[in-house]
């Protein structure tokens, strides 16, 4: 399972401004009311929505994320509904008027047809006049900006070791961690690894399978809406709404 040994360091060593800035992102595009966030991980944007007039729901894969999730949540005061599920199938699951999935967390689907299946699920979990808001990684970041990427992190007792390779398909990257945790009944570290493979395609796949899924109105953009798309865009942010 991805996301198992690096749950708790990932929360640890993201970037807050990240999540600021999708903030921001969805108070631009959605008024508020019932928000499902997808891939919802340790669940920090869906806590800042809920302080923002929001009611939120998230939904993950990983049991060790919603772990963290559940925690910040229950310290903030806020009452957050959490899923342990696929988000290629949100049966069970009501209707909202705002879906979420960042992070380019969509780039962990393994092909087009689960990209197609997940575009489906999110329009028949949509109110009639919802939003999905969403952001992949583009090709200029898998096929130019990952390969040979190194990323090196110590404390006292951890240590972190992240390379990313080209993958095996197209806009492919797989990204192999390391991590090196201090035992102290062994005075020797226990050495855990995962594999986690990402993949994207040009922007018009995007477009197409968002159609097809019955969205109409879709606008891409860079910088988390602000600026406009270039060829060294490194991720692309939709606002979707379905005809």
């Amino acid at each position: 399972m991805i996301y198992g040994e690096f749950a708790e360091l990932y929360d640890e060593l993201f970037d807050p401004e990240m999540y600021a800035n999708w903030v921001q992102f969805v108070l631009k595009h959605a008024n508020g009311g019932s928000l499902l966030d997808l891939a919802c991980g340790n669940g920090r944007l869906a806590i800042e929505l809920a302080h923002r007039g929001f009611t939120p729901s998230g939904l993950d894969l990983s049991d060790a994320m919603l772990a963290i999730a559940s925690q910040k949540a229950s310290a903030s005061n806020v009452s957050l509904p959490l899923y342990n599920g696929n988000m290629l199938d949100l049966a069970g699951l009501a209707t909202f008027q705002t879906i979420t999935c960042f992070d380019d967390s969509i780039c962990y689907l393994h092909d087009q047809t689960e990209l197609a299946t997940l575009f489906k699920q999110v329009a028949a979990h949509l109110d009639n006049d919802g939003t999905f808001l969403f952001d992949v990684i583009t090709p200029y970041q898998t096929d130019v900006i990952y390969p040979g990427y190194m990323y090196n992190y110590h404390d006292e007792t951890r240590a972190f070791m992240w390379r990313s390779y080209a993958g095996e398909f197209e806009h492919s990257v797989e990204h192999d961690l390391a991590f090196f945790n201090y035992n102290p009944e062994k005075d020797a570290y226990d050495e855990f690894s995962e594999l986690h493979l990402e993949r994207t395609y040009p922007l018009q796949t995007y477009l197409r399978a968002l159609n097809a899924a019955g969205f109409t109105k879709v606008t891409p953009s860079a910088d988390f809406g602000t600026s406009e798309i270039n060829p060294k865009t490194t991720r692309w942010f939709f606002v979707a709404r379905r005809g």
